[in-house]
């Protein structure tokens, strides 16, 4: 059985290599409201929707001070070339093991197409500036997902 967040929850720390192979720690993102968002895949349709819709709404998030960062189970390489290619301006970061996506409740039982089998939740945690989860969503949908997440932060008034 998956363990979620809720709201009120402490967000389990990690450390992760970024596209790059650069160590992102959330510890050194404290003062800063952060939106985590998990995504199965790199350079899949509804995982470049999804990606392309944060970059589209950056303006807007920064002007809230929120961060951005994206976790897959992606290796760097594969992170680094789907960040260029899209254009995208905020950290991607690799969960290899899937470690992170676990403690965060975003890993479990999928089913698709009859098959069950375990894999990465499409997922978004919002962090407070102390490390606190305000908001989370699981088994969200990669289009239309970002404009209901800027609905629920209150962005869109």
């Amino acid at each position: 059985m998956t363990v979620r967040l809720s709201p009120g929850d402490a967000a389990p720390d990690f450390t992760l290599p970024d596209a790059h192979g650069e160590p992102v720690a959330l510890a050194g993102l404290r003062g800063s409201k952060v939106i985590l968002y998990f995504y199965p895949r790199a350079a899949t349709p509804g995982c470049t929707t999804q990606a392309c819709d944060f970059r589209d709404n950056m303006a807007s998030f920064d002007a809230e001070g929120y961060r951005v960062l994206g976790i897959s189970p992606d290796a760097p390489a594969a992170l680094e070339r789907f960040a260029q290619n899209e254009g995208l301006g905020f950290p991607l970061l690799s969960d290899e093991d899937h470690a992170v996506a676990e403690a965060y409740g975003a890993w479990g039982e999928k089913k698709n197409y009859g098959k069950v089998y375990e894999g990465l939740i499409r997922s978004t945690v919002v962090l407070d500036e102390q490390g606190t989860v305000s908001l989370v969503q699981y088994n969200v949908r990669a289009k239309g997902h970002v404009a209901k997440l800027r609905r629920d932060l209150g962005l869109d008034t």
